[in-house]
């Protein structure tokens, strides 16, 4: 689960980590005009799950209030475009008002996941502000890493060596040692799989700011936070909501064909056969491995429901669930549903030469194939 900037912030609060003060966060259709905008000037930056706002035009910086109300004006509503957006445009539906900062200096703060030492991973630059990627291309000795054992923390000792390889000031040293300790505690606690502080600005009145905020934390733990759970999910399309709901786990893709497997594991192997064939999934949808009548029909549903789809490739494996079962439910879904593109099914495992039958016998155009390779290769040409 993603966070929007002003998300992240509220998180950060409330683990002692300081931002700039809040004049609001403004939606689109909000009352501009009695916005209580005093002190400024003010920067007022797009909500929208990507890096690279200001490069597009998402964050603006205003000095007196009618300029501040023009330029929220014009950014909700606005599409953003970055490096970050997959040549996406995100439509800006939220905007951040904040007291703007006296920055002096910039630095780059970060925990995320090393999934290939299995550990949690402290990341930072004295340059922050930028592209931490970039940076890592053209200059990674400007990089430093340590790991960090989450049920210790982040000892003092390391805290005064990182402060040391950025530089910071004796003055400050007690304030950095807090945010460092607090970003590693929150890491844990939220069950975050990145938290990043990019920039976190030395203020030219001595003290630390956290600018912006990214955080992302592990879907499966949503249980234990009932108060993100609650939170929308930014990233997901309405169709992903839908089926989020069922108990369906589904993914929007780019192509025209819709699959429908049971096992996350097949699911993937039948997307990258589906590629090599020459054709794109539109989605990754696994209906689990007990399948049942019910849950196939709201499966098919939510597949027609996707424009994009030319053709539908069904790729069931029979175990907990035998194939004559499972033919069983893939006719009567297609029956309840307006089945109006072509449709290619492979079944495999218990029962598998009966499930076959039914599907033969079921009066319903159905295609089907004897391996996962044939069926790639039908549904791809079915789908143009």
């Amino acid at each position: 689960m993603k966070f929007l900037e002003y998300e992240g912030k509220d998180i950060f609060k409330s683990y002692s980590i300081p931002v700039a003060h809040r004049y609001g966060v403004l939606k689109i259709g909000s009352e501009l005009e009695n916005l209580d905008l005093r002190n400024g000037p003010w920067v007022i930056k797009a909500q929208v799950l990507a890096g690279g706002r200001g490069k597009a035009g998402g964050v603006k910086i205003a000095s007196e209030k009618n300029e501040a109300i023009k330029i929220i004006k014009n950014m909700l509503g606005m599409k953003i475009k970055t490096h970050q957006t997959k040549g996406q445009d995100l439509t800006v539906k939220e905007v951040l008002v904040e007291e703007a900062s006296d920055i002096k200096r910039e630095i780059y703060l970060s925990m995320t996941l090393d999934r290939k030492e299995a550990l949690a991973m402290l990341i930072a630059s004295a340059e922050g502000g930028m592209s931490i990627e970039e940076l890592a291309k053209k200059h990674p000795e400007k990089i430093i890493k340590f790991p960090v054992d989450l049920s210790e923390g982040i000892h003092d000792f390391q805290v005064r060596k990182l402060s040391f390889a950025l530089n910071i000031d004796e003055t400050i040293f007690q304030d950095f040692r807090a945010i460092v300790q607090n970003l590693a505690k929150m890491f844990k606690e939220i069950d975050a799989s990145l938290v990043e502080i990019n920039p976190l600005a030395i203020l030219k009145n001595g003290k630390l700011m956290a600018i912006d905020s990214k955080i992302v934390t592990d879907d499966n733990a949503l249980f234990r936070h009932k108060f993100f759970a609650e939170k929308p999910d930014h990233e997901s399309t309405e169709i992903e909501e839908e089926a989020k709901k069922i108990g369906i786990n589904y993914i929007s893709l780019d192509g025209n064909i819709g699959c429908m497997v049971n096992g996350a594991g097949l699911a993937m192997a039948t997307l990258d056969t589906v590629k090599l064939a020459g054709g794109n999934a539109a989605n990754f949808l696994d209906v689990g491995g007990g399948a049942h009548i019910e849950q196939i029909t709201r499966a098919f549903n939510i597949l027609l429901k996707d424009k994009r789809v030319k053709a539908i490739l069904v790729n069931i494996f029979g175990g907990i669930m035998k194939c004559d079962n499972i033919a069983t439910g893939i006719v009567q879904a297609t029956r309840k549903v307006s089945l109006n593109v072509p449709l290619v099914v492979r079944l495999e495992g218990t029962n598998v030469e009966q499930g076959k039958e039914i599907l033969a016998n079921s009066g319903i155009k159905i295609e089907q194939a004897n391996s996962l390779w044939e069926a790639a290769q039908k549904v791809t040409k079915a789908a143009g």
